[in-house]
């Protein structure tokens, strides 16, 4: 007769299997949270919102475009106000979030960037990118971003 701790091992994963949601249902309260700020920012710089931007950047940003042009905080802002940069729109396709250690959180997206080039010409830019955020106090701050262009 087989020990009642045989039985209780498949059972207890029978359970765990049919009683488990959906993964995007089991998305931390931070995650969304996180996510939420992420396409906040877009539209942030889209809009030229820049005290908003700047309260969610942190003072070591590095943001990498994909282009390989590097960007700190204080690049980024100025970019932005003298229209060195101009981000006309951003289409958020996909994203996903995973919270580490309390403090960390990492996005990665795909989306369509539609920005004005030094040309003046408006072009579309479909890209990857990951985004790094971590929590400093209570805020959730972006440190890092890098982006390729889709094949």
């Amino acid at each position: 007769m087989k020990s009642l701790k045989a039985f209780a091992l498949p059972v207890y994963l029978l359970v765990l299997l049919f009683s488990t949601k959906p993964v995007a249902a089991q998305q931390s309260n931070v995650e969304k949270y996180v996510l939420a700020l992420h396409e906040k920012k877009f539209e942030w710089m889209c809009h030229k919102q820049l005290d908003s931007l700047a309260a969610v950047l942190d003072d070591r940003l590095v943001y990498i475009h994909s282009s390989g042009w590097m960007e700190t905080k204080t690049d980024m802002i100025n970019d932005l106000s003298s229209g060195k940069l101009i981000m006309n729109k951003v289409t958020v396709n996909e994203a996903t979030a995973d919270y580490f250690k309390d403090n960390t959180v990492i996005v990665h997206g795909k989306g369509v960037f539609t920005v004005t080039g030094t040309d003046g010409k408006i072009v579309d830019i479909n890209l990857y990118y990951t985004e790094v955020y971590i929590k400093k106090k209570s805020n959730w701050l972006l440190v890092t971003r890098h982006a390729s262009k889709l094949p």
